[in-house]
């Protein structure tokens, strides 16, 4: 241009002063990807994983019953002697078959058992006697001997879809070290009576769903499911993902069940055995140690009972919960 003093082919200066800010970097990341999309079956709200799912949940049953079978009589359970096979029958434990020895005097016991069994559908076998000290070990069995098969436990999972359809809070009541079956059966009596949704149980060093377990359950075992668990603290932190609070019951718990504010929430209430409490790993999965006040001369509850009691005091601030 004419007047203009700068040079052909000069490089322009920037003008000095506070130079212009930039975005940071912020627009580049911006543009940048974030990775490829999940599978749907990884996305937890879509219905492939769901399927997925309960497929998992139908396969571990089926390994489950295979197992059973494959064992044959030693998933058998035996209950024998006439008056616990007349319990038995009386409490409705599920049972294959009466077994009954060849040549056995038919007193006022056994014909009762044999009235039962006929009127509840349970198959009526004579077997040499031979048969039932071999099933029986060498037993007192008193010539009678009823075969109960393995308990068909259902999957942890299944006990929140069963929340959900009824469109319920969860409560689900896990056991960590409880090995005595008739606290088993009296904790899920209570589980029933008091709206829990269902019983978690370990797989090892614990009390097992047997003939003793369902007689003490009075019949709730037929009304509500009993999970079992390959690792408890895994169940224990899938169902904090849920969106489920884990409270465990122990005698020196940080607070004391008068003064349990979440009642209302979604809970999984743990309960340890009598005499070593919560296993160190299962007490640190729990988000709170709930304990029951008691009078400085007991030292503890029995683990049937303190259920009862900490579901029941659940079960009432629900019920004061929908009626405030």
């Amino acid at each position: 241009m004419p007047g203009s003093s700068r040079r052909k082919g000069a490089v322009r200066k920037k003008p000095r002063g506070n130079p212009t800010a930039g975005s940071g970097g912020r627009v580049r990341r911006g543009l940048e990807g974030k990775g490829p999309t999940p599978k749907a079956v990884d996305r937890v709200k879509h219905p492939a994983h769901k399927r997925a799912k309960a497929a998992e949940r139908a396969k571990e049953r089926e390994k489950n019953r295979s197992r059973s079978r494959k064992d044959g009589d030693a998933t058998n359970e035996w209950v024998y002697g006439r008056n616990p096979v007349v319990e038995a029958l009386r409490a409705g434990v599920p049972a294959t078959a009466l077994h009954v020895a060849e040549g056995t005097e038919r007193d006022a016991r056994l014909r009762e058992a044999l009235l039962v069994a006929v009127e509840t559908g349970v198959s009526v076998l004579e077997v040499p006697r031979t048969e039932l000290d071999r099933v029986t070990a060498g037993g007192a069995h008193q010539g009678v001997a009823l075969q109960i098969p393995p308990y068909e436990y259902a999957h942890p999972d299944d006990l929140l879809d069963r929340a959900y359809d009824a469109k319920e809070v969860p409560l689900i009541v896990a056991l960590d070290g409880v090995t005595d079956p008739r606290n088993l059966g009296a904790i899920t009596r209570s589980a029933a009576a008091f709206g829990a949704h269902g019983v978690v149980v370990p797989e090892r060093r614990t009390a097992s769903m047997s003939a003793s377990a369902w007689k003490t359950s009075a019949g709730a075992a037929a009304r509500i499911p009993v999970a079992r668990a390959t690792n408890l603290n895994r169940v224990l932190k899938s169902y904090k993902e849920a969106g489920l609070l884990v409270i465990g019951l122990d005698m020196d718990g940080a607070v004391d069940l008068p003064s349990f504010a979440a009642a209302t929430e979604p809970l999984v209430l743990v309960i340890g055995s009598e005499g070593k409490g919560l296993a160190r790993l299962v007490r640190e999965n729990c988000d709170l140690i709930v304990s029951i006040p008691m009078t400085s001369a007991t030292e503890s509850l029995n683990a049937g009972i303190a259920a009862g009691v900490t579901l029941y005091e659940i079960s009432r601030r629900r019920a004061l919960d929908v009626t405030t």
